[in-house]
């Protein structure tokens, strides 16, 4: 699918996967980039000392330091990536055909790098291509 399937953020998510395998949808996403203003809030929490030197910058110069002081924002505790497996039907959307049906995951792994991630969610797909040929 071309959008996350899942994560609230998901839109502010650079990497993502959502793939529709039997009844299941298989999303990944990772790389979180929030706004400037929660980023603004994070380095002030975190590093004061660096959002003191560098609150004054004005849009990509902001965005470049602050890459390369922390880099991308992670989504949980101890990871920049995850993949949750979700059942889901049919709909008649064209564009998304497939809706998450139930709120709780089937399957989860997470990840900090975007190899590991694609791997990662190919190895779900996988699996859960198998469930879904025995159910």
């Amino acid at each position: 699918m071309p959008h996350p399937a899942h994560f609230i953020c998901g839109n502010k998510c650079r990497f993502h996967l959502a793939t529709y395998v039997g009844k299941y949808v298989v999303s990944t996403v990772g790389e979180y980039w929030p706004e400037r203003g929660v980023r603004k809030i994070h380095a002030e929490i975190y590093d004061p000392k660096w959002h003191a030197a560098n609150k004054h910058l004005l849009g990509d110069n902001y965005d470049y330091e602050y890459m390369k002081h922390f880099g991308f924002e992670e989504i949980g505790c101890d990871r920049k990536f995850e993949t949750m497996v979700f059942e889901a039907r049919k709909e008649k959307d064209k564009c998304c055909p497939w809706r998450i049906v139930v709120q709780k995951e089937a399957d989860y792994a997470a990840y900090n790098s975007a190899d590991d991630a694609t791997i990662g969610h190919n190895k779900l797909c996988a699996k859960w291509s198998k469930k879904a040929v025995t159910k």
